[in-house]
């Protein structure tokens, strides 16, 4: 009986609802709701903070505590080990980390906190993911700005080289959003990983390099630094001090093996969630 009306439905063009399309297609659809996921990624950002006395200014104020609370104590840790330009080399790894962890944190529940959505309403569901990366991304601006302006503050001197921030923030983008695209697919099968999501992005923040120099630490273990030098945060760190800071140099290998990362994320995480579509908004 299914089959007869699979092949009525075939007959008079009649496609199944909630049918996942294919791929080229999808991302079309995607694109052509642009105008949608740009107003979700502001109303957000507008309701998330309207609700605070401070308004928007908790976009700064939050990084900004965060690194004075790991710059005070790890300042305090490793004093006499501290590395060069300690102030602004904390406030760079804090404030980068921090979209990054937003962005993981965020793609992991989009789905499954837009359950009443994902089910009242036909539209591809990466619209929910690419959101809330993109709201992340909007927030991201005024703590990079300010970046830079405690970069100078130190001593920096603004230089052309500082243009190149432009494309690496895009692969920084880029990257952030294939892993927000993993993990809200992987929250749908495995709902317990939202709750494990905070202490992945802390042993990532951890291991990043984002209060201490791990080339120190390497030099003892010169067999390790081949297969650090491929991690990812590390290297958009690395990346951004060596082109705003005095005293640090950008290693030039870490811009094509960053790019790498960036984009293969981003093919992988597309696809990935791609594969489930028809299946968030499901209960099983």
């Amino acid at each position: 009986m299914s089959e007869n009306l699979s092949q009525v439905a075939a007959d008079h063009g009649l496609e199944r609802v909630g049918a996942r399309p294919p791929l080229g297609a999808y991302l079309v659809q995607v694109i052509r709701r642009l105008d949608f996921t740009l107003s979700l990624a502001r109303f957000r950002i507008k309701s998330e903070n309207e609700r605070n006395r401070l308004g928007m200014l908790w976009v700064l104020l939050r990084p900004t505590f965060s690194a004075l609370i790991y710059g005070t104590v790890f300042g305090l840790v490793l004093s006499g080990i501290r590395p060069h330009n300690f102030v602004p080399f904390v406030v760079v790894g804090v404030f980068l980390l921090e979209f990054f962890n937003t962005s993981m944190n965020g793609g992991a529940k989009s789905i499954i906190s837009n359950t009443a959505l994902v089910q009242s309403l036909p539209f591809p569901r990466m619209v929910l993911p690419v959101a809330k990366v993109l709201e992340n991304l909007l927030n991201f601006i005024p703590p990079l700005i300010m970046m830079l302006g405690i970069a100078l503050l130190w001593g920096s001197t603004p230089s052309w080289s500082w243009l190149l921030l432009i494309p690496l923030m895009l692969l920084f983008w880029m990257f952030n959003q294939g892993v927000a695209l993993v993990f809200a697919r992987l929250t749908v099968h495995m709902r317990d990983l939202s709750q494990l999501t905070p202490f992945i992005s802390r042993m990532i923040f951890y291991t990043a390099g984002v209060f201490y120099d791990p080339a120190r630490i390497l030099a003892d273990y010169p067999r390790l630094t081949p297969i650090f030098d491929w991690h990812p945060l590390y290297e958009i760190l690395a990346i951004t001090r060596g082109l705003i800071l005095d005293g640090y140099e950008v290693p030039v290998d870490y811009w094509w093996k960053f790019a790498i990362w960036s984009v293969g994320i981003l093919v992988v995480g597309i696809v990935f969630f791609w594969k489930a579509e028809e299946r968030y908004g499901r209960e099983n």
